[in-house]
């Protein structure tokens, strides 16, 4: 291959010399290895319309990828170094996603369109041929009746709304339709509030504050500024294309029975509901609900889930983790020098600045290996920390000097993984925030060198994202120059320890059924609470849930503990029935209780101590003894459930005679 890139390369021709000309003077290569019948590799991206349609018309059923190492390697300063780095993005490129799924929605073209002058009725005039149109004016808009009445035009303000293409619904104050007579302006009769409109699509020209988060990512809901010629030329171009059905990748798989959002009522995890841009996470239940018609899919919900109920799909975290060692492994083995740098970036944002960094600079240095993602911030910590694992030096995520949506998700898997990096003698995990690709090859430039690790990990990642954080940390601790035992973690990640007072603890075992990852577990044969560390996500639902205020989390990860079998964190002998001998609680629930009770009326008295004796027998002998004594807590000589005649008559023994 020559070093400047030119030089094409294509699976199944290995030994036979360059091609310079892969797309022309040498396309019977390419026809040969369609011939052979294997997956093809095309290292060119420029001539892909070509290839495929040579490939359709001579091989349909030949698997056919493609990947580009000129702008991402050939095209640089280092050019004479690229070698590992090509043989590294091949390597990326023949791992093939999983599938994934998509949601569909319905558009029947009905439209209403939000307006507060004549301009949504322009509008809606250029548009009423494609769409059913409905046209509301801000109350005390004043428009000019139309001669003619094409469309409904009416008055209301917008209290709220909600859906997507082809189900949105609006609730409208203020709801009004014109007087026939208006003769200068629209007039409208009289207004009532909580009118419901219902529409597939919403085109706002009001220019206020957009009716939905993150207005830009929401499908159906079309906005533009009335007074910007051009951008209402581009919606009425959108909106005129927006009736039909529309397939949408699902972008995050969810299993509600793995989410720690909430047990018994009580609220547990909310890192995704937090982080979601678009109002697409909503609690239900004991579990969130994501729907998948508004999910814009930037994937900080799957990155920051500790437990991996919600992932990403598109692709899947353990495609990721695949592609990633699939990359280094190659790169090792071309014999790189250095330990790589892994570089995820967008293709909407980051492809265009690595492509202007490579014909117009010095392009990406040698070291650096481009990843492709959907979004940066689907990028969690467990693919920072696996592509540690696997040998990467630094890792490096490319985003946009003006973020489309907060990403504190991302940085906070950042901070952890630098966090655990910095304790282990990895190199930095960063974020480069630009759209200047001058500023890219500084930032790129800027991050510290390091010899290629002698034994990197090789673990084949497991598919459940819970599965792979926990093993991605633990191979990155074996790997690391420098391994620990433990460290402490800031509040809010998602490992660490349960800290039991054993002297408060009852082993009532509440924990025990709120704990979502299972990590909090009894022992059916004897009264104890085990615990696995590293199942351990610190939602706080045991610690909110233990009525004895026994519990407190201890974020922090300690290798050595993840490594040994369950941890025992209390246990007591089991207290045995006093009138049979089944043993049914421990001495600590038993005194607990008989503590709380003893000033309760049905324990004091002559007969109080020998029934709080009751408490340490068994459910059977318990009832049989309360039956033999013949005790019945409502009659006239215990205590008598009072009435609101007892009240009245009391009144009246009070009243003067």
């Amino acid at each position: 291959m020559n070093p400047d890139g030119a030089a094409l390369q294509k699976a199944g021709c290995g030994g036979d010399p360059a091609v310079h000309q892969l797309c022309r003077a040498n396309l019977d290569r390419f026809q040969a290895a369609l011939a052979a019948g294997r997956p093809v590799t095309v290292t060119c991206t420029q001539e892909a319309p070509l290839f495929r349609e040579v490939a359709e018309a001579e091989a349909p059923d030949v698997d056919l990828r493609f990947v580009n190492i000129r702008e991402t390697a050939g095209w640089t300063a280092d050019a004479a170094q690229s070698g590992p780095k090509m043989a590294a993005l091949v390597a990326v490129a023949a791992v093939q996603p999983a599938d994934f799924s998509y949601t569909t929605m319905e558009s029947n073209g009905i439209a209403l369109i939000l307006g507060r002058d004549d301009v949504a009725l322009e509008v809606a005039t250029e548009l009423a041929a494609t769409l059913d149109i409905t046209v509301l004016l801000k109350p005390g808009a004043e428009v000019a009746p139309p001669r003619q009445t094409l469309f409904p035009v009416l008055q209301g303000a917008i209290r709220n709304a909600e859906g997507h293409l082809g189900a949105f619904t609006l609730r409208v104050d203020d709801y009004a339709a014109p007087e026939p007579s208006s003769r200068r302006v629209l007039t409208f009769g009289a207004a009532r509030d909580g009118a419901v409109s219902r529409a597939d699509l919403i085109i706002d020209l009001t220019g206020d504050t957009p009716l939905f988060p993150a207005d830009s990512l929401r499908p159906g809901y079309l906005r533009a500024d009335p007074r910007d010629p051009l951008a209402l030329a581009r919606l009425v171009s959108a909106a005129g294309q927006m009736v039909g059905t529309f397939d949408k990748p699902v972008f995050i798989d969810f299993a509600a029975d793995l989410c720690a959002h909430s047990r018994n009522e009580i609220t547990g995890c909310t890192r995704c509901l937090s982080l979601c841009p678009t109002g697409a996470i909503e609690p239900a239940g004991d579990s969130v609900a994501i729907d998948p018609n508004i999910c814009a899919g930037c994937g900080q919900c799957a990155a920051a889930c500790p437990t991996g109920a919600a992932s990403y799909a598109l692709p899947d975290v353990a495609t990721v983790a695949s592609q990633i060692r699939a990359g280094l492994r190659a790169w090792h083995d071309a014999g790189g020098k250095l330990a790589p740098h892994v570089l995820f970036h967008d293709a909407d944002h980051g492809e265009p600045l690595i492509d202007a960094a490579a014909r117009f600079g010095k392009g990406l240095p040698a070291h650096v290996i481009p990843f492709a993602v959907n979004e940066i911030s689907q990028v969690g910590p467990e693919i920072m920390a696996a592509a540690m694992a696997y040998g990467a030096g630094a890792v490096a995520l490319l985003g946009r000097s003006r973020p489309l949506h907060d990403l504190s998700g991302l940085r906070d898997g950042l901070a952890l993984v630098s966090e655990v990096g910095a304790a282990t003698g990895h190199g930095p995990c960063t974020l480069i925030e630009t759209d200047d690709p001058d500023q890219l090859e500084d930032a790129l430039a800027a991050l510290p060198t390091s010899p290629r690790r002698v034994a990197p990990s090789g673990f084949l990642p497991p598919e459940d994202k819970r599965g792979l954080l926990v093993t991605a940390f633990a191979e990155m601790n074996r790997a690391a120059p420098t391994p620990t035992t433990s460290l402490p973690l800031q509040k809010g990640a998602p490992f660490g320890a349960v800290i039991v007072d054993t002297d408060a603890c009852t082993l009532c075992m509440a924990c025990t059924g709120a704990c979502p990852a299972n990590a909090l577990l009894d022992n059916p044969e004897a009264p104890m609470l085990r615990f696995t560390e590293s199942a351990c996500v610190q939602c706080g639902l045991c610690e909110q849930t233990c009525p004895e205020n026994a519990i407190t989390l201890a974020p922090q990860i300690d290798f050595e503990t993840w490594a040994a079998p369950k941890r025992i964190l209390n246990e007591e002998a089991p207290f045995c029935c006093t009138s049979c001998g089944k043993p049914f609680a421990t001495q600590s629930a038993i005194s607990r209780i008989q503590e709380k009770l003893a000033s309760h009326w049905m324990f004091a008295g002559p007969d109080g101590e020998k029934r709080m004796k009751v408490l340490e027998m068994c459910e059977d002998c318990r009832v049989e003894a309360v039956v033999n004594e013949g005790f019945d807590p409502h009659s006239e000589d215990t205590r008598r459930v009072r009435t609101i005649e007892d009240h009245i008559a009391e009144e009246d023994a009070r009243k003067p005679h």
